[in-house]
Order: C-alpha cells, then structure tokens, then sequence
C-alpha cells in the first residue's frame, strides 16, 4: 500500500493493519458481528493445523451465535464463507504468523497477520479488535540504509515487515554517479563476509582519518541522498548500515533529519531485508517506543490528581466521553461485562456467555471508544500497563 507524505510523493506503508482499516471495520453495517483470531503456520507439516483450528473455532462461533438468540439454520448460513476457507488450500498457503476473520451479514474479511494471536472467537454487536492495537503500535516504519561505494540500498521495516525498495534516480555506485575514475577506494570497500554487521556509534571523523575523506565520496552520497529523499518520508528514524569510515560521511551529507546515532557497522552487501530490519530494530526499538514510555511516566506523574486511573469504572465512562489521552490495555485479557451509556454504569460477569445477553471484553470496549475519539491506545503486555493493571488512563482534563 502507499501513502502520500508531505512531499507529494509515493512512500511504502508496510502495516498489514492501518488506522483506516480499524474505523473501517467499526463503521461498517450489520449484525450480529462475529470476530476470529488464531495463530498459524506458514510452512511445513503443521500448517495442516491451521484449517483444523479454524474449524474447531467455528463450532465454537455456532454455538455463541445460538446462545445469543438465532436460528441454528440461519447461523450456519451466516459463517458459510468463513467455512468455505476450511478446504480453500490456496488460501493457506500463503499464510503469516496469526490470522484475524471478521464476519457480519454485511461483511467477510480476513487479515494475514505478522504477529502470533490467541485463540479467541466472539460474537457481539461490534467486532472485537484490541489485538490489532498491538500491531498499529508495533508497526511504526523505520528505514534501513545499506551504503557502499558499489551499492545503495533502501529497506523500508516495520516490527514485523522488510522490503527493498527500487527508488528511481538513485546511483548505484560511485563511477556510476561520477564516472570512470582514477583513484581507488579500495579501503573504503566491504569485505567478502556476509556475517560482519554488528551495532556501533557514528562518530564524525571516526575511521581513516579526514586527511583520506574524498571529494568524490562525498559528491556521490550527496547525489544518492537527493535522489532518496524524493522518496523517503522525513519523519520517519533511519539506521545506516554500511562499513565503519562511510557512514559518518553519509551522515555529515544527509539532509533526512532522523538518520539516527547508531549504526550497523560492516559489511551489508550479503544480508538480506529482513536479517537487516532485525539487527536494526534493537537500535530503532527504543526510538519507536520513546512515546509510549513517556505516557507511562506521565501517568506516574499524574495519578492522585485526577487526571490518571487504573479503576474501569472511571475509565469506561471517561473513554465515552472522549476525555482520555492515552489508554493502556492489558493484551491477553478480558474483562466481561456490560457498560450502561445512559447509567453511566459497569457490570461485570465472570464470562462472555454469563448471561443470555452476551457480554463483551471492557477493556476492548475502552479502547474502541478511545480510539474513536483521538486518543492514543497502546495495547501492551499487562506488566507494562501502568501499576500492572488490566486498563490505565490518562484524561485529558
């Protein structure tokens, strides 16, 4: 998929799930809604369990849409697409590492996802998607920058996604960009080792020295990074990758502002996208998090005034309201129960199916409402949720 920046030009959006496609799915028509998610495999002998799981997943939805009240006819009739991909070997031969399924009378959607999920099926009058909170803040973009004087590459990454990118304009090489030379740079190539990259400081001036920093390296990263930033997005953090004495001078002549301190150093030449998002991603990690860990220590700071809670009793009407800020859920868990709009009123149940009128997961619930109205939700395990609770707020006002 693409998304404009603020340049007007095309970048990768490498997320599986998008914001849009979360206000999609909480807008769109009918009832009930019946929402799937399950791990999968995506090679060898146990992706033979996958259609298995699907299948005991849907006996499972059966009986919830029979408890709720409909025909068992008309209930079969609803989920026969979802059955259909029961025998659909195409369709499973392309999976990744969870699987998420949204059905409606109005709506059949499935979503290949890069994380593995729970086993978990519900039927409600929305669909349930606090497990993709997860994936919106984990797939925050970051881009890997492989130089070398015989090659440029650009990795777009997110957590869980690593691709290549074919940018237009771009010189390969430094004779490319400058033509047959006479000098060698030799020094300054990769060696033959595939396995060398490791993380490292950019210092300025580190390396051969600045008495051997070439005119024409220096041309030719210039030439490179104008033609990559045509098609970078500014805000976006950048690990350079390359051997030692190179990326300082990249980064002295860059104009991106988030080209980050740390690099990976080596050669970069025989690694593929992906092994370079993962070495990357213990640098970018913390940058990507830096905001989430902020809201924590806000909320710290926050809690006793009233403008910070744990209590689902406060949060729930709060997240109707539209005055929280930023909402951390515990992933994992649920918390049955109804909210009374109008009573401004909780009620929890011990399950989902406690009663004939199904219940639903609160804290997906809270973060729903969150979400629709602006603010942030970071769905996280529960011992990163603020004083170790199932829900943490913090409120606007």
């Amino acid at each position: 998929m693409a998304v404009l920046t603020r340049d007007d030009v095309q970048a990768p959006r490498l997320s599986t799930i998008r914001r849009e496609d979360l206000e999609d799915l909480l807008q769109l028509p009918g009832r009930p809604r019946v929402s799937i998610y399950m791990p999968t495999f995506r090679a060898g002998v146990e992706t033979q369990q996958n259609p298995i799981r699907l299948k005991n997943l849907l006996r499972s939805v059966q009986e919830k849409l029979e408890e709720s009240g409909m025909e068992s006819t008309d209930a079969a009739e609803l989920m026969v697409p979802v059955r259909e991909l029961v025998d659909d070997q195409a369709f499973w031969q392309t999976q990744s590492d969870g699987l998420a399924v949204f059905r409606s009378p109005e709506v059949f959607r499935t979503y290949r996802l890069p994380t593995v999920l729970d086993e978990l099926a519900l039927v409600n009058d929305r669909f349930h998607l606090k497990p993709l909170f997860t994936l919106l803040a984990e797939d925050q973009p970051f881009y890997v920058l492989a130089i070398s004087l015989k090659s440029i590459r650009l990795i777009a990454a997110t957590r869980h996604r690593a691709e290549e990118l074919e940018i237009p304009g771009v010189p390969q090489s430094l004779p490319e960009a400058l033509g047959t030379l006479t000098r060698q740079y030799s020094q300054f190539q990769a060696g033959t080792s595939a396995k060398t990259v490791a993380r490292s400081p950019i210092f300025h001036g580190h390396g051969t020295g600045e008495d051997n920093l070439k005119a024409e390296i220096v041309q030719f990263f210039n030439l490179a990074d104008k033609a990559l930033l045509k098609h970078m997005d500014r805000d976006v953090p950048v690990v350079l990758a390359g051997v030692e004495y190179l990326l300082p001078r990249y980064k002295e002549t860059t104009e991106h502002p988030k080209v980050l301190d740390e690099g990976l150093t080596g050669n970069a030449e025989g690694l593929s996208p992906e092994q370079l998002r993962d070495m990357a991603w213990e640098i970018v990690e913390p940058v990507l998090t830096a905001d989430r860990r902020r809201a924590a220590g806000r909320y710290g700071d926050l809690l006793g005034t009233g403008r910070a809670s744990s209590r689902y009793d406060e949060i729930l009407p709060a997240a109707h309201d539209g005055r929280i800020d930023t909402l951390f859920v515990a992933r994992g868990v649920r918390l049955w129960g109804n909210y009374d709009e109008k009573r401004r009123e909780v009620r929890l149940q011990e399950n989902q199916d406690a009663t004939r009128k199904v219940s639903e997961d609160l804290l997906d619930l809270a973060a729903v409402q969150t979400f629709l109205n602006g603010g942030r939700v970071f769905a996280v395990p529960q011992q990163e949720v603020p004083d170790g609770q199932a829900m943490a707020a913090v409120f606007r006002y």
